[in-house]
């Protein structure tokens, strides 16, 4: 009988573990991030850093978003959010897919940055790419191309 509450001890802790782990929240989106949008012809269009943190359900808040290239589009006021999906994890290789969005602040005009992206860690290394588009009512905030973003140094 001793054999068997010990057994059932143990398969309690197991089934316990496991619960903590399986929701939507994935640390691996979480921090500080340094992202490189680049136009049609390669040439940079914006960089900026930022820090990302999901919740349970997947969305995405964005804080300490700041700009390092000159950009009358976003002031200092800009804000984010946007999602993350989980795709899959396989042989230590996570894969997702990251939409997020960026609004000027109001003094910046009406303009929205969108950057579509699949993060693929693999190596113990974070990097997203995918697409933006920026679309608004500043002079000059519209434009389109491909953007990397990995962890912030």
């Amino acid at each position: 009988m001793r054999h068997f509450g010990f057994f059932v001890v143990c398969a309690l802790a197991m089934m316990l573990s496991g619960c903590g782990g399986g929701g939507g929240s994935n640390s691996t989106i979480n921090g500080n991030w340094s992202a490189t949008l680049t136009n049609v012809d390669g040439s940079t269009a914006l960089a900026f850093n930022l820090t990302l943190t999901e919740n349970s359900s997947g969305a995405v808040s964005v804080s300490n978003l700041a700009f390092n290239t000159q950009t009358s589009c976003f002031g200092s006021g800009s804000t984010g959010a946007g999602t993350f999906t989980l795709t899959g994890d396989t042989n230590g290789v996570t894969t997702g897919s990251l939409q997020l969005t960026i609004q000027s602040s109001a003094d910046n005009g009406s303009n929205q940055l969108t950057l579509n992206g699949t993060l693929n860690q693999s190596a113990g290394s974070n990097i997203i790419t995918g697409t933006w588009s920026l679309s608004g009512t500043g002079s000059g905030c519209t434009g389109n191309g491909n953007f990397t973003m990995g962890p912030a140094s």
